[in-house]
């Protein structure tokens, strides 16, 4: 003998079925907030205060930054408004995922022959290349170039 629908079975249906939309919800909103960190400065107003001064600089030097991987290397080229090597005192560059830290390397790179080069492995997907190089004079450039590497790891 097949069993009554209820009022009361139609609610405990709806409040299990909206239960668990609510969970999954609440699950996958912590998961995304604890894995993305979502700062790039620590406080936004302090960094604005010389930012137009600092990009203003930074597009005086008129540099354009290339970057090449072939699976092995990395390979960068920074180049002045002549198309010359960019004079430099600091390069520091961290490769890393755009959605979370736990990839990030930050390879040392050798100047050689005009070019930055240093040792590299990828896993295929996108990248960004967080730069910062300081010219002679001082003044501090900084890019994010967004890579995607297509090699497959062998």
């Amino acid at each position: 003998m097949a069993r009554e629908l209820t009022g009361r079975h139609v609610l405990l249906i709806t409040l299990c079925a909206f239960g668990v939309i609510i969970l999954v919800n609440l699950v996958m909103a912590v998961m995304a907030v604890g894995t993305f960190p979502g700062l790039e400065v620590k406080n936004s107003y302090v960094a604005s205060q010389n930012f137009d001064r600092e990009r203003a600089a930074q597009q005086a030097l008129n540099w354009r930054v290339t970057p090449e991987y072939d699976g092995r290397e990395m390979v960068l080229a920074i180049l002045d408004e002549n198309g010359n090597p960019a004079p430099l005192r600091d390069l520091s560059v961290t490769v890393g995922r755009p959605t979370h830290q736990r990839d990030d390397q930050s390879p040392e790179f050798t100047y050689s022959g005009g070019l930055y080069r240093a040792p590299l492995v990828l896993a295929p997907g996108l990248w960004n290349i967080h730069l910062t190089a300081t010219a002679r004079d001082g003044t501090v450039f900084r890019q994010r170039i967004d890579h995607y590497n297509g090699n497959r790891v062998k």
